[in-house]
């Protein structure tokens, strides 16, 4: 099999590459020549103080390591690919707090507890409530005069509102989650000049929120889930700190994900308008996963390998990192006919957009695809014609498939 034609010094997380672009060509020609592949990288532009890392390409690839925990750790150096280079191993570490960064039994223990909110019956509660807010967040971006930023005005509002009914943040304190999240994940975005000490007060300030939400409802249980994940304070229950790191979690995973998202199926929506039409007309169940397929917010995570090991015919070797390509995954002509096309009516659709499976397989999937439903079709119902007016300006991150802005018109 012929070595892949990359350029050399080619790397999948190189921010400056995910600003302009998802690197597709790249991965196809890893998936056909060389789909595990070592990618060295200089100095310690990662954070990590090492060489580089395997980057596993293939659908099935991607499965087999996300769901051989035993093997592939997220916990050694947690899930994410790369940090920056000033990073010290401390603030690293500090992150395995972080149900994203745990292997079982202990990410088991933490998943078994806050899983409790995301019941098919929770989510069920929340829809004729978010349905509303759909409609309202359509509205309100309707009155506006000429231009308006769709990531602002609409793709993000849903997310961060549902967010705040499932654990009872006041809606008024939305704004402060979606500032705080944006600054724990834009450091490698110099137009934020967010430093590594901005964000990790970024991170502190949300904990300490999220801990005395947990604080408050110990003394005084209510009926929400905050009271459900922390009241009884026993092993059954979380602690404090606990459930102040799973709301930074999943302000990261419930809210940045969701939103880019949304944002890059309103993008894919008005440049295929055939798709469009079709999703206005019929509105099918099936547009939710390809919108989450075709963006694929998450480029990337990593494991550490536990142990020496075989991959795609590659020795990996015990304290390896291994960064697993979501976005490559989701495109492998093997799984998916034509998987460059956008279809909205794909089924099935076994695309790996919430993960690969095994324990970190995305706990709040049912949520985000029935947000991404509900704020379609309350965009179809009340913004049909919605257009283009200016390309997406990209965030610039190493694991992100962010938007920052993407300006619409809705006359």
């Amino acid at each position: 099999m012929p070595c892949p034609a990359l350029p050399d010094g080619f790397d999948f997380t190189d921010p400056d590459l995910l600003q302009h672009r998802v690197p597709l060509p790249e991965f196809a020609e890893l998936r056909r020549a060389e789909p595990v592949r070592w990618i060295p990288q200089s100095g310690n532009v990662a954070g990590f103080q090492d060489e580089g890392y395997w980057a596993v390409t293939r659908h099935a690839d991607v499965k087999y390591v996300s769901t051989h925990p035993e093997i592939f750790s997220s916990t050694l150096n947690t899930a994410i690919i790369r940090f920056n280079e000033h990073i010290e191993r401390d603030s690293i570490d500090a992150q395995r707090l972080i149900m994203l960064n745990m292997d079982p039994p202990e990410h088991t223990r933490v998943r078994q507890i806050v899983q409790r909110g995301f019941t098919p019956r929770s989510i069920r509660a929340l829809e004729e409530r978010l349905r509303a807010r759909a409609a309202a967040i359509v509205a309100a971006a309707r009155e506006f005069d000429g231009p308006f930023d769709f990531v602002t005005s609409v793709a993000c509002e849903l997310p961060l509102q549902a967010i705040a009914e499932l654990i009872g943040i006041p809606q008024d304190d939305r704004a402060k989650i979606f500032d705080w999240s944006n600054k724990m994940i834009a450091y490698d975005d110099p137009e934020y000049a967010i430093t590594a000490e901005v964000g990790a007060e970024s991170a502190a300030e949300l904990i300490s929120y999220a801990m005395n939400m947990a604080a408050e409802r110990k003394q005084c249980p209510a009926k929400d889930i905050v009271s459900t994940l922390v009241a009884a304070g026993d092993e059954g229950n979380l602690s404090s700190d606990e459930f102040g790191f799973f709301v930074l979690m999943l302000s990261v995973a419930g809210n940045e994900t969701t939103r880019n998202a949304i944002t890059h199926g309103m993008h894919a929506f008005l440049t295929h308008p055939e798709q469009w039409e079709l999703y206005k007309a019929h509105r099918p169940s099936t547009a939710a996963e390809e919108i989450v397929r075709w963006a694929t917010p998450v480029v990337a995570f990593q494991r550490t390998a536990t142990q020496d090991t075989e991959l795609g015919g590659k020795l990996i070797k015990k304290g390896d990192r291994v960064g697993i390509f979501y976005a490559s995954a989701n495109h492998d002509p093997e799984v998916f006919d034509r998987p460059d096309v956008f279809d909205i009516t794909r089924d099935p659709n076994p695309h790996l957009g919430f993960g690969g499976g095994g324990p970190h397989f995305c706990l709040g999937k049912s949520l985000a695809v029935l947000e991404i439903d509900l704020i379609f079709n309350a965009i179809a119902d009340a913004m049909p014609g919605l257009r283009l007016v200016e390309d997406p300006r990209r965030l610039r991150s190493a694991w992100i498939n962010g938007v920052k802005e993407l300006q619409v018109s809705a006359d």
